[in-house]
């Protein structure tokens, strides 16, 4: 039992520890793209990277050569790391759970509305200084561009993302005939200019909203993976921690420097 939970601990954190370098990697990438717009989420990714890398690291070393010291550290900073991703876990199913599109009769599209998503996204989205970043990420990745060249049938036909629909056109309910007074405020917002679009619009943070709670949805399942993972690791750590204490007292002058696993 002892050799099979110190090996079990230590190729399962040499596997999160590989796993923790294309989390960094996709951090590193998302903080220098420009066809991202969701910023929030790139400082977590690269966090949580770098803590799975250390903790990995300390429990593959504990496990490995019975440093009764590092694997107690491992299983400190372990249930720290469940803890935190739990509460982001029921913090986000909070934030992201309102929201969602609304069907346009006769489109393949959904429309979006501020109203729809939670105080604390509102809040965020409606920082003048994080929206005027979002709003240059956007008119960078040309996105309104990949629709300019639609026919009217497209419209009908085509569906569009959250951003899309929010952010490169006015509002379907819109008449331009009709009294504006009765309209939609989008509707006054709206302009042909490619730069301006409907960049102001309420409708495009909405968009851009629901792209981020699309986003932040398929994060919580990994995040429920992840601490469903987490937390069968740490009970193995738990008895590798055990066997280095036992190691510890039956060979307190370190009788050997090699993994245990290696001897018969």
């Amino acid at each position: 039992m002892t050799r099979v939970s110190n090996t079990l601990i230590g190729f399962l954190n040499l596997l999160t520890l590989l796993a923790s370098i294309p989390i960094i990697g996709g951090g590193l990438w998302m903080a220098k793209s420009t066809a991202t717009c969701e910023s929030f989420l790139q400082r977590p990714l690269m966090v949580v990277g770098f803590v799975i890398l250390l903790v990995s690291l300390a429990g593959f070393i504990g496990a490995c050569y019975h440093v009764v010291w590092a694997l107690w550290l491992y299983l400190v900073v372990m249930l720290l790391l469940i803890t935190a991703l739990l509460a982001v876990t029921v913090f986000g199913f909070v934030v992201v759970s309102p929201g969602g599109g609304v069907e346009v009769p006769g489109r393949a599209y959904r429309e979006y509305h501020l109203q729809s998503y939670s105080p604390w996204l509102r809040r965020r989205i409606e920082n003048t200084k994080y929206w005027t970043t979002v709003r240059t990420c956007i008119l960078g990745s040309k996105t309104c561009a990949k629709i300019v060249m639609w026919t009217p049938a497209d419209y009908m036909q085509e569906n569009m993302s959250p951003i899309q629909s929010g952010c490169c056109k006015p509002p379907t309910a819109c008449d331009y005939q009709a009294p504006m007074m009765t309209q939609d405020p989008d509707c006054y917002k709206w302009n042909n200019d490619p730069n301006l679009l409907c960049y102001a619009c309420d409708s495009c943070k909405a968009g851009v909203l629901e792209d981020v709670r699309r986003d932040w949805h398929r994060l919580m399942v990994l995040n429920i993976i992840m601490v469903m993972l987490l937390i069968g690791i740490y009970f193995v750590g738990c008895c590798a921690y055990q066997n280095a204490k036992r190691a510890d007292t039956y060979y307190p002058y370190g009788e050997s420097i090699r993994p245990k696993w290696f001897y018969s």
